[in-house]
């Protein structure tokens, strides 16, 4: 039995620019982190026991005689890229739900590569999790998905990621004494707004258009620079907060599905009772959202948004990890008529 663990993330700036379709003729960077909210995997090869050769667990249950057959994109893509020919069972579990813009299906997919790789006897490295899971995604499932959200779940901590055209990317952790990053964590709020949907779903109303939104995602570029400066420098750290509002209005202008009245309702109403700035997790459209607020005004803004879901956070540093691993004996590899005919053949040898 193999468990892997793999970070959840919170996008800062940039988000928007690490879409192929943007970085191979401009270049992409973004500013982010992965935070100690996790999904967890638990693989094992399964024993000749069963009537179904693959048991897949999520949100549901499925019993499948062959890759074919799985409904999960993800799982049935992982499976076929590897090759796994063996019986398998797979039970996924995570801290936050599905749908929420904090990179949930990324580190599905970059945690069940991880995992697999490892029932199969196998190491990777994270830029081999991370390029393997974008192949995936993009590439076989063909979602409107960014590069983002795979990197960080291989990578972990908190970093500069540039993207660039020739379809490589740099991974710069951001090197701040403790005390700077635990003031910058004390900043940050995660609010859930309880409006589920899918990102590639939100992506699509503007992603196969990006060179007509060239000033927003320009904006987008700078940010990530102007923030990174301010948290190096030591300079005062409310400067964060305007820019995390000045990038939530250049990213409500890339399309109208990005926010709507009831999330514009709910920042306005944080703001106005203490937030500096804030954000959407992920592509927008609902999810969780991320606010900027000093220590002081916490309480109001946890009044003002008390009909939704607080989370508390703190950043994390790991990524993608095999956390643990049990290879038990192997069986001899038998199909369910096989199976069957020996269950008969004991059943007349015992009467």
């Amino acid at each position: 039995m193999v468990i892997s663990r793999t970070p959840l993330r919170l996008s800062f700036f940039g988000g928007g620019t690490d879409y192929p379709s943007w970085f191979r003729r401009h270049g992409g960077e973004v500013l982010a982190t992965t935070i100690d909210k996790y999904c967890y995997l638990t693989c094992r090869y399964l024993p000749p026991f069963f009537e179904h050769k693959i048991r897949i667990i999520y949100s549901k249950i499925e019993n499948c005689q062959t890759i074919d057959e799985i409904a999960h994109p993800a799982a049935r893509e992982v499976l076929r890229y590897l090759d796994i020919r063996r019986g398998v069972e797979i039970h996924h579990d995570a801290d936050l739900p599905a749908r929420s813009g904090m990179g949930t299906s990324s580190a599905f997919t970059v945690g069940l590569l991880n995992a697999i790789h490892a029932l199969k006897g196998e190491i990777r490295t994270k830029r081999d999790l991370a390029m393997e899971a974008i192949d995936i995604e993009q590439n076989i499932l063909k979602e409107a998905v960014g590069s983002q959200d795979q990197v960080l779940a291989a990578y972990g901590g908190f970093n500069h990621i540039q993207f660039l055209p020739n379809d490589t990317f740099v991974v710069n952790p951001v090197t701040l004494l403790p005390k700077r990053i635990a003031e910058f964590n004390s900043y940050l709020m995660l609010f859930y707004t309880g409006i589920r949907r899918t990102a590639s779903d939100i992506a699509s109303t503007f992603v196969d258009n990006l060179e007509s939104r060239r000033r927003q995602l320009r904006t987008m570029t700078h940010l990530v620079n102007e923030a990174k400066s301010i948290l190096v420098s030591g300079g005062p750290i409310e400067g964060i907060g305007e820019l995390l509002h000045e990038a939530w209005e250049a990213k409500r202008s890339l399309s109208s599905s990005v926010s709507n009245t009831e999330i514009d309702s709910m920042y306005e109403a944080a703001r106005a009772a203490g937030a500096i700035g804030g954000k959407l997790a992920g592509a927008g459209g609902g999810g969780f959202m991320l606010l900027f607020v000093p220590p002081a005004k916490q309480p109001q803004v946890r009044e003002a948004l008390s009909r939704l879901t607080y989370v508390p956070f703190k950043f994390e540093f790991s990524g993608s990890q095999i956390i643990f691993y049990d290879l038990e004996e192997e069986y001899e590899e038998v199909t369910p008529e096989d199976f069957k005919r020996r269950v008969q053949k004991c059943d007349k040898q015992t009467g």
